[in-house]
């Protein structure tokens, strides 16, 4: 699987994500421009103006995560059924070809949810 359900991250990799911004806002505190932060942090340079308008319209609060935009959440349960529509293949599903795409995928997502 690409990404695991929690964005890729352990618990203590989102904590290290977020002493970073934090570190950013220290950085925006005491005056430092958006590259030398970014060069500092080792991140990109549009993170940091990112973070650092989010800083100025909301403080400290507006730049820590606010988690996945969006991205719906299956439970074990849903993930197994979505797991074994996959292995189905796409032409069980109505498509000509075999190849799976992200629009297909999430075609399928709705299909997980419902009770068997």
């Amino acid at each position: 699987m690409r990404y695991a359900q929690g964005g890729g991250l352990s618990d203590a990799g989102r904590a290290a994500r977020e002493r970073v911004r934090l570190q950013a806002v220290e950085g925006f505190e005491s005056g430092q421009k958006n590259r030398e932060i970014a060069d500092a942090l080792r991140v990109s340079d549009r993170s940091v103006e990112r973070w650092r308008r989010a800083w100025r319209e909301q403080g400290a609060a507006g730049v820590i995560s606010k988690g996945s935009p969006g991205r719906p959440r299956l439970s074990d349960v849903q993930i197994v059924r979505l797991e074994g529509e996959l292995e189905r293949g796409p032409h069980a599903h109505g498509w000509a070809d075999q190849w799976w795409t992200p629009a297909r995928v999430k075609t399928l997502q709705p299909r997980c949810r419902q009770p068997r």
